[in-house]
């Protein structure tokens, strides 16, 4: 089925803010943002702009992030924006994350992509996913990369010769375009990784196992040199319909990029979803205002990815959450939760996520069970058409 670019974004929006994303309109309404005065230098360059539109680099989510002062709130900042494309039959939006290290920013994204792609009838896709690590670990991937290639400086085209004076991974990246036999010869990138990548990248693996995801380990996978740094990832279509959306996501990690053209310390991750031969509108849609009448609580790497599965089932139900994946503190979720006014709250701690189970907490009634996760689904969505 195709849908047209404003419908497509619909449903992007609908499916970025059930999984906790705001515009910057939005965001700037937190009473947090008050001490957000100070602007947060960012200017990127016409030759990164070029590359953004190539590479995926989300500058714009970073303009918005740097421009609008959201850096002063100093705690996890999900943003989702309407991506400017040069190319007049693509529609992009995008989402970025920001101020959260741990692996669970890559998960979001990656779940919300295929909860999206889902939605758009594209049920079936493979995620692939590579990281070019840290700082330490890139640059020794790319010495190794550029010993190799200038021993065989012979056998490269004179392409790649001449992008080699700019970056080994360049050149790399041109020979696997050209599908060159150099290509499965080449160093692995994942072989060169530090102690604090392999953690990182092994911790998204086994969320993509956990979930039973179908994915790849993709060491061919790369990057704009400049930019990405750690975690790749792309989620790609299989299917042979061509009356089907033609969408792709991308996306990564680039904390190093931040961190040199701010001179800040930064974490961030996100991800465009390219909706092609689509004309682009020129604005988001409006959505409606909702106030969530449950908030998913979680303690633990574990817990994390079972209430990321847990989001995906209560939207698919039709029921409005909050959440905030990014936090590590029992008592200051439910305090959130709290503070909302949510009716329900379902808590996720280790326990509950060996049984299988969930904790549903009546906030009115001051009252609670452990429940199945389809005995909850079936609980609240009865109790939301009596309300």
């Amino acid at each position: 089925m195709k849908y047209s670019p404003t419908e497509f974004l619909k449903i992007a929006t609908n499916t970025a803010e059930h999984f906790g994303f705001r515009t910057a309109e939005v965001i700037k309404k937190d009473p947090l943002c008050k001490n957000c005065t100070v602007t947060l230098p960012f200017n990127p360059t016409v030759s990164e702009k070029k590359a953004d539109a190539q590479q995926c680099l989300l500058t714009n989510g970073v303009t918005t992030f740097c421009q609008e002062n959201l850096h002063a709130l100093g705690a996890p900042v999900l943003l989702y924006s309407l991506q400017q494309l040069p190319q007049e039959d693509s529609t992009a939006f995008t989402l970025s994350i920001f101020n959260v290290q741990k692996s669970i920013a890559e998960a979001i994204l990656i779940q919300v992509g295929r909860s999206l792609l889902t939605e758009l009838e594209q049920e079936d896709h493979l995620v692939r996913i590579n990281s070019l690590g840290d700082t330490e670990s890139s640059t020794r991937y790319s010495r190794e990369l550029s010993n190799f290639l200038r021993k065989r400086i012979d056998l490269l085209p004179p392409q790649a010769r001449e992008l080699m004076k700019e970056h080994p991974i360049s050149a790399l990246t041109y020979l696997i375009e050209m599908e060159h036999e150099l290509v499965q010869r080449s160093p692995n990138p994942l072989e060169y990784l530090s102690d604090q990548s392999r953690k990182h990248f092994r911790e998204i693996v086994e969320y993509l196992d956990m979930t039973e995801t179908p994915y790849e380990i993709d060491p061919k996978m790369l990057g704009h040199h400049e930019y990405y740094s750690d975690a790749l990832f792309s989620i790609e279509t299989n299917t042979t319909d061509s009356s089907a959306p033609n969408v792709s996501v991308r996306g990564g990690r680039y904390d190093e990029f931040l961190y040199q053209k701010t001179r800040t310390r930064i974490p961030a991750a996100g991800a465009v979803v390219t909706y092609c031969n689509a004309k682009q509108p020129s604005r988001l849609p409006k959505t409606k205002s909702v106030e969530p009448d449950v908030y998913v609580v979680q303690l633990g790497f574990g817990p994390k990815i079972r209430s990321l599965m847990v989001l995906d089932q209560l939207k698919n139900a039709g029921i409005h959450v909050r959440h905030d994946l990014a936090s590590d503190s029992l008592s200051a979720q439910l305090r959130d939760a709290e503070e909302r006014g949510v009716r329900y709250t379902v808590i996720i701690g280790q326990k509950e996520f060996v049984d299988q189970t969930v904790i549903l907490r009546d906030m009115k009634d001051r009252n609670q069970e452990n429940i199945s996760i389809d005995n909850m689904l079936k609980k609240l969505k009865r109790q939301m058409s009596v309300s």
